[in-house]
């Protein structure tokens, strides 16, 4: 396998395959990451949070995951800290980093932003961005497109975990 690819592509038929694709993303986080998420309400970027928090928690348990739309940030434990973010609400790029976005950036933990291209100028040079498109009631296309090394580094382990 090529450890540069630049970008992956998933056609999941359901919100369980959309947790697993998750679980396989938390599984890979080592801390550093900044992860934008895109896509229309009820895409499923919550669900794959989901997949995300329970496949960096320790122990085999499903992690209770809620959208951050109104508390604008959730903190979730596992192997490292998981700061959950949304940028729906939000009126500005600098609301988003009053939040203390950057420095979440700079963390030890890893950062999921729904939303992400509402506030695309203030994302790190080096993030990966998950593009959702809707191609049926429960269908999803999922991009991934690596934007940076460790981005890469990031999609490349992803990968190796869902046997791409």
């Amino acid at each position: 396998m090529n450890r540069t690819r630049a970008s992956a592509h998933w056609t999941l038929s359901s919100p369980q395959e959309t947790i697993a694709l998750g679980r396989a993303i938390g599984g890979s986080l080592i801390g550093g990451e900044v992860i934008g998420l895109v896509g229309p309400l009820g895409a499923g970027k919550t669900h794959l949070v989901k997949g995300v928090a329970t496949g960096n928690a320790i122990g085999d348990r499903p992690v209770r995951v809620t959208s951050p739309t109104f508390t604008l940030v959730h903190e979730y434990g596992g192997r490292i800290t998981l700061y959950h973010l949304d940028a729906y609400r939000l009126r500005s790029n600098a609301e988003l980093v009053r939040l203390g976005f950057d420095e979440l950036c700079v963390s030890a933990g890893a950062v999921i932003l729904e939303w992400a291209d509402r506030v695309a100028d203030v994302l790190p040079p080096d993030h990966l961005l998950l593009t959702f498109t809707v191609t049926g009631e429960t269908g999803r296309h999922i991009t991934a497109e690596a934007k940076g090394s460790f981005a890469r580094r990031c999609l490349a382990n992803v990968l190796t975990l869902t046997g791409e």
